[in-house]
């Protein structure tokens, strides 16, 4: 039988190359968005799709249900992808902003991967991969919600390592740097529904920061594609010893050296400039 697994995240980007991908691989998989546009898209490339909404518990149990009843009650992989940015200067944030951040971000994977662990528990088996980011473990100015989120999901899935090595379930963290995605698309209206750009007194910092985001492709350099995510997600499923972090672009690889290395302002310094 195919392996399982379970994509959240699949409307653009990482989930959607890592689900078609696999997929013609010949992986049995169920891929998630939110918006009915892009569930019908997804079941045009001849997917599995299903409405997942991370900041809503009913939601996460209806996906989860409708998945075991297709596959008689096993899953062998869970992919967490979906999330957004919320950009803005920490003093601009208003605290809802905050926690809906982690509604999608942290609670939403907590909850969706809560009730997957038991089903890999009864079968003896399963991986849990968790999409992180470089900065999961750098901090950068006016990425302070984003940076909270996954700095936090960092720690969680350290820990669940530890908690589900006994029961052969893996939990291995990806850690991508810049990607060409729509992630800046929807950290920009994350942006303009929430920062008051206008009357801050880092406005012209905002300017920049817009024009980063409002950019089709990213600037940055060393920026991959979906393609090479999903690459390192590939080995992540398949190898016999996965790696506990895939850190993928140069960036992410630099500043984790940097970051056992250098002085913190030494640090400091060099995060200012991006």
């Amino acid at each position: 039988m195919n392996k399982s697994i379970l994509i959240t995240g699949c409307s653009s980007g990482i989930g959607l190359d890592a689900a078609t991908t696999l997929s013609a691989r010949g992986y049995q998989v169920f891929a998630t968005a939110r918006n009915e546009e892009d569930i019908s898209y997804l079941q045009s490339k001849g997917l599995n799709a299903y409405y997942l909404d991370l900041t809503n518990s009913e939601s996460i149990h209806n996906v989860v249900n409708l998945i075991l009843e297709e596959t008689g009650g096993t899953l062998d992989y869970l992919f967490n992808n979906g999330a957004y940015g919320q950009p803005g200067a920490l003093e601009d944030l208003p605290t809802q902003a905050l926690r809906e951040q982690f509604e999608t971000n942290v609670f939403g994977w907590h909850e969706l991967t809560k009730l997957i662990i038991p089903v890999m528990r009864r079968q003896g088996h399963g991986r849990i991969i968790q999409c992180s980011s470089v900065l999961g473990f750098v901090s950068m100015a006016y990425r302070g919600a984003y940076n909270a989120s996954k700095y936090a999901l960092e720690g969680l899935t350290d820990t669940l390592r530890l908690e589900l090595k006994s029961a052969n379930i893996a939990v291995v963290l990806l850690q991508p740097g810049p990607i060409n995605t729509q992630f800046r698309e929807n950290a920009l209206r994350a942006f303009k529904k929430n920062i008051d750009d206008e009357n801050s007194l880092h406005k012209i910092q905002y300017q920049q920061q817009v024009r980063r985001l409002a950019s089709k492709t990213s600037k940055a350099k060393f920026t991959l594609e979906s393609a090479d995510v999903t690459k390192a997600l590939i080995h992540a499923l398949e190898s016999n010893r996965p790696k506990i972090r895939y850190r993928i672009t140069v960036p992410t690889k630099l500043f984790a050296i940097f970051k056992r290395i250098l002085p913190s302002r030494w640090l400091d310094s060099l995060l200012s400039k991006g």
